[in-house]
């Protein structure tokens, strides 16, 4: 394999800082062109930048630049920068920093950000015509058919852990021989309780997930599994399968991480211990594997893996994102930005959990009625880049009007 030239947005995230081990580890194969971040940890956006020396580092709030240099010169006086011998990227901030830096010549964008702010960086990659490994998958839920048809055949190369498992079970066989994607849940950390039972839970136990080791939103999305509500949409995106032809099913110990069933009965599934460098890998040499990406599974212990269905009463939010996708247009933008502002509002202590999903759920409702109107749905073929991100602020100032 040829070295190649990453780009990574969100550097510092759980997604960056995993993919900058791979990289690390392998320093003939990948080099690192530049680092995208919000800015909230500038300490290890400088360590970053230092140990990989892209030529420009991005960071979201222009407020942290003078921060971040001052963080660049402390630590590159410690290597040695003073007598020459470190070079101190160049620096762009704004709200526009990620996008540009996506759209810079390379051969791989790792889009690691999170939520809605992910959307304009996945559309300047693909424009740019560049490979995008895709972590972030609110850009692709919210941007619908924006960013299918923007990317050319192959471009999008799913970094979620249950995405890349259909990559990679899907070359098993031809696309009309699927019958369905069977989408792998751990179930949270609430997996088996009822929905009475969660009405007292706390932040502090939402955030306590059984297997991954993730960031605040998607922590509690997998607790509510309004991520896994978000994955369904971006399978049906990704792999242009319906979304009736998706189903969810409970497997605790996450070892299968996805699954897909062909017309003659066989069902093709993709296993691995619970470790993201092995789907972070592929994203950033598809199709190619790399070797000990990750360790495999152990076959000379004994194991049990389970499957169960999901508890829909327990926990709404897939067939509520079911719904939003069938509804297509901005409907997803307003599922995933409610969700937002929901769980901030959860983690303030200004709502309940429950409170979440059954707020996100009253949004919907109130946009797919008012159609036509100034908030209203907007289709599918009435989208728009500017329509998405309406419908988004709308969402989230609604939501948090509710929560209030």
């Amino acid at each position: 394999m040829t070295r190649r030239d990453v780009v990574i947005l969100g550097s510092t995230g759980s997604i960056g800082t995993q993919a900058i081990e791979v990289i690390r580890e392998r320093p003939d194969q990948f080099r690192v062109v530049a680092l995208a971040a919000g800015g909230s940890d500038v300490a290890t956006l400088a360590a970053q930048a230092l140990e990989l020396q892209p030529q420009v580092v991005a960071v979201a709030r222009p407020t942290v630049v003078q921060d971040l240099q001052l963080a660049l010169y402390a630590a590159a006086k410690e290597r040695g920068w003073s007598t020459g011998e470190t070079r101190l990227p160049q620096i762009i901030a704004g709200p526009d920093a990620a996008t540009k830096v996506a759209a810079m010549d390379c051969d791989v964008v790792l889009n690691g950000i999170t939520g809605s702010a992910g959307l304009l960086p996945t559309l300047a990659a693909l424009e740019h015509g560049t490979t995008l490994a895709l972590a972030n998958k609110e850009s692709l839920v919210i941007g619908g058919r924006l960013v299918t048809q923007a990317a050319a055949e192959g471009q999008i190369v799913a970094v979620d852990s249950e995405h890349s498992a259909f990559a990679q079970a899907l070359r098993a066989g031809r696309r009309d021989e699927v019958r369905r994607l069977v989408l792998t849940a751990s179930g949270g950390p609430f997996r088996g309780r009822t929905r009475d039972e969660l009405g007292e839970v706390t932040p502090e136990q939402a955030m306590a997930h059984p297997t991954w080791d993730m960031g605040r939103v998607i922590t509690i999305n997998s607790a509510t599994l309004v991520n896994k509500g978000l994955e369904l949409l971006e399978a049906g995106l990704l792999y242009d399968v319906d979304l009736d032809d998706i189903v969810v099913t409970v497997h605790p110990q996450s070892i299968v991480h996805s699954m897909v069933e062909f017309h003659d009965g066989s069902t093709i599934a993709q296993a691995s211990p619970p470790d993201m460098k092995l789907p972070i890998a592929l994203g950033l040499t598809w199709p190619d594997r790399l070797p000990d990406a990750a360790a495999p599974c152990d076959w000379t212990t004994p194991a049990a893996w389970t499957f169960e269905p999901l508890d829909s009463v327990a926990f709404p939010a897939v067939e509520l994102a079911r719904r939003a996708g069938k509804a297509g247009g901005t409907a997803p933008a307003v599922y995933n930005a409610a969700n937002e502002a929901c769980v901030d509002a959860f983690c303030a202590g200004r709502i309940g959990f429950l409170a979440i999903v059954d707020t996100v759920t009253a949004v919907l409702d109130e946009h797919l009625a008012a159609a036509g109107d100034a908030h209203g749905h907007v289709s599918d073929d009435q989208m728009s880049v500017d329509a998405v991100l309406a419908a988004d602020r709308w969402a989230r100032d609604r939501a948090e009007e509710l929560c209030r």
